[in-house]
This record gives structure tokens, sequence and C-alpha cells, in this order.
């Protein structure tokens, strides 16, 4: 009876009736009787909230923030104030570091959004070379196909859902491992497998979807926002978009393509995403406490900090500019470009190394560390296996101090704390440009 009446109400607002993906649920424990009126203002609540269909044929499934609700973790936003100068400026609050639905606002303004570095060029300087990651919950792969061309594509079976390659290596096709899809490098779909007798299918729109691929220095960067891929990015361009006015001063800093690539080394954290960029941000202020080693290679009273768009860069003079040791990895200046939100470059003597901050939950994190070095030393092994090994000690000592800080904020006794104004300039932007983002 009851489901008559809902009907007939139906049937008097006939542009309901094209959405087939309307649900009947379990009434909610706040259901109020409608009467024709307020029925009316409902109708116009459930339509706006309502699926269409071009939305699930759509290309692209990029997470919208506007598709989801996000009061609680909008507060804690607010708990925040960039107006503030750093002298007088509280921190932001733990919850920023804590929250389960700050760390979703985060993937979907801040992670989904712009340009991100996810691999370096030696991975794919052939036709049909590739490799794969994953950030939030987007599964991507950069390949080059047959003709040398760059692309990019969401990772993921056009069928049923499947992951169509891991890891790095060299394809000729993307085979499903499920049901034996077949996609070119191109993206477009060559094999569907047993589908005779299928009605309404059409095989060029049932290929790869394909993700924004660009390439600054020696860096391969994706956008996860709309719009076709460009086949030719104007580095200049690219640069001032990803890099602002930094851009060039990195350049002659030594951040280009003459390295050699070493190696790469990946560790889990148990921290949010932040802490380990707040650590990174603190202006050399933990180094003599936390790194005595690393402290004993550099000159302190040197370090400088200047802030650009969405760069921070951080210098310092080496302690062994006059040394006549035959071992000098930090060299006679060091230089420690934070690039927003996650992406750290360090060029420091005949090396380079980057971090890669790649958020896996509200308290976990990876960080993906890349080495490059002076190709006149890339046959050195001794040379390289003492760096390695320097740097490794710098990387545990960071993790302790990033784990025992992801603790201490899930602690009672902490909220919010303060900055210190001569160090921590570059932290302070940081988290002004998060609030910026998160409040756009």
């Amino acid at each position: 009876m009851a489901a008559m009446i809902m009907t007939q109400k139906l049937a008097q607002f006939p542009e309901i009736l094209k959405y087939p993906h309307i649900h009947f649920v379990e009434k909610p424990k706040n259901w109020i009787q409608f009467n024709n009126n307020n029925f009316s203002k409902s109708v116009q609540v459930i339509s706006s909230s309502l699926v269409t269909d071009s939305s699930v044929c759509s290309h692209s499934k990029t997470p919208e923030v506007g598709e989801k609700f996000y009061g609680k973790a909008r507060n804690l936003v607010q708990e925040f104030s960039p107006k503030i100068p750093v002298e007088e400026a509280w921190t932001p609050p733990s919850s920023w570091y804590t929250d389960p639905d700050f760390y979703s606002l985060e993937l979907d303004q801040v992670f989904y959004r712009g340009w991100h570095p996810v691999g370096y060029t030696e991975q794919i300087e052939e036709p049909q070379q590739i490799f794969t990651g994953r950030l939030g919950n987007i599964e991507y792969v950069v390949c080059r196909d047959e003709t040398g061309t760059l692309r990019a594509f969401h990772n993921v079976c056009r069928h049923h859902a499947s992951l169509l390659a891991s890891g790095t290596g060299n394809k000729s096709c993307f085979v499903c491992p499920y049901h034996g899809w077949t996609y070119g490098l191109d993206g477009a779909l060559l094999k569907a497998t047993r589908i005779t007798g299928i009605k309404n299918f059409k095989v060029n729109e049932m290929g790869l979807i394909p993700i924004r691929v660009a390439i600054w220095g020696p860096f391969v960067l994706l956008n996860f926002e709309g719009g076709l891929p460009k086949e030719d990015f104007d580095t200049n361009v690219m640069g001032n978009e990803w890099l602002g006015t930094s851009a060039e001063l990195l350049s002659a800093s030594g951040v280009d393509t003459s390295l050699d690539y070493v190696c790469r080394r990946e560790y889990t954290i148990e921290c949010n995403w932040k802490v380990f960029c707040d650590n990174y941000l603190d202006g050399g202020y933990h180094v003599p406490y936390a790194h005595k080693g690393l402290a004993s290679g550099l000159n302190l009273e040197s370090y400088s900090i200047k802030m650009y768009e969405k760069v921070s860069i951080q210098s310092c003079d080496g302690s062994a500019v006059n040394s006549e040791e035959e071992y000098d990895r930090l060299g006679s200046n060091a230089v420690y470009a934070f690039v927003y939100p996650n992406f750290m470059i360090n060029r420091y003597g005949p090396w380079m190394d980057t971090n890669l901050v790649v958020p896996l939950g509200p308290r976990k994190c990876q960080v993906i560390f890349d080495y490059f070095l002076d190709p006149s030393l890339s046959d050195n092994n001794d040379f390289i296996e003492k760096s390695l090994k320097d740097s490794e000690k710098v990387q545990m000592e960071d993790i302790i101090l990033s784990e025992a800080v992801q603790r201490g904020l899930e602690s009672p006794a902490y909220n919010i704390g303060r900055y210190s104004p001569n160090a921590e300039m570059a932290m302070h932007h940081f988290h002004c440009l998060l609030y910026e983002n998160l409040c756009s």
C-alpha cells in the first residue's frame, strides 16, 4: 500500500522517472510524514543528488569534492588561520593529522588536483616501457607507446575493474589477467573476449581512461583533473605551472637531466603524510639534535629559507668547503626544495635525491627516495655505498622522529603548538597553502 502511494506521488514529478537509480531504503529514524508541500521540497533534494546516466558512463571517475559532504572536516580546516603572522600563529590542530574525514577531504582537494610527480624519465625512456603507481584510490600506469609518445591511463580494465599492470618493465600491450581483455599502449581496446551477443557495445568507447601526463626535467608528472591529455607540453610552461618562479632557480641549482639514476629506497612510516613534510620544513631546527652526523657536514649558521608560490627552498653551506678529504657527500652547498604538497628535491655535492611522500591513510604514509649522481662518479662503488649508508642513517632517524610525533598528536595532552619564527617559516607556508586548497 505504501509503495503504491509513493508511486502515485512520484508520478506527479515526471522528471524523477528519468532516473533509474532511485532506491527505497529502510525508513530513517528522523523520518517525517510529508504533506504535498514538503514532499515537493524533499523531491528537489533527492533530485539534486541523483546520478544521471551520463555521469555513470563518464570517461572520468576522478573524485569531485562536490560529490561528498565534509561538514566536520571543513570545520576542522577553520581551526587554523593563515592570516595570523608566523610570530603569533598557532599550528593546525592535531585533528588535521588524525581525522579520517579530514584525510578524505585532503585526497579530494589536494591530491586529485594539480600536477603531481610520480616517477622519473629513465623509467620510460624507450618505447613500450611502463611503470605503475597509486595515489589515494587512483591506480595509474605511465608508458611510451610504440611511437615513443608518452601516455598515462587509469590502470583499470573497463570490463570488471581488474588492475591491468603492476610494477615496471616492458609491454607491447596491456592484457587483463582476469578475463583477457587487451588494450594497446595508446589505450585503445584491441580485444574483448566472449562478448558474442552483447548489444550496444562500442569498441571505441571502451578504451582505457586517459590521464594528463607531462615531463619537467627528470620528473614525470600526472594531473588527475578533467581534460584531454596533450601530446606535446612546453617545458617552460609546465615548469611555471608546477614550480612557479622557482623553476629557473632549481634548474640553475642542478636539478636537471644531467645526472645518472642510481637506485630507489622505499619506507613505510606510521605517521600522517604531513608529519614527514613538517619535519622536512622546520628549517634545520631538528638537525643538531637528531642528526649529529649530518650536522657535522653542514654549516648551520649559513642556513637560509626562501618561499615562492608553491615551493620553499632551504639552503645551507657545507662545512667541508675547504676540506681535502676524498669523501665529500654534501659538497660546498646543499639545497633542499619542497614542492607543495608532498615532494622534496635535495641537491648536494654530486648527488640529488628526491623524496615523494605518498599518503596511505590518516596515520600512515610511504616515502619513496630516488637517488641520482654525477656521471663522473657512477662507477665509484665505494663512494656510492658509503653515501647511501650515510643517507639511510638520516632516514631512519627521521622515521623515529616522525612516528613519535604521530603518537604525540594522538595523545589527549596535545592539540595545537607554536612555530619557531626564525626557523619554521617554510612549515607555516606549507600549512597556509594547505588551508587554501582545502577551502577552495
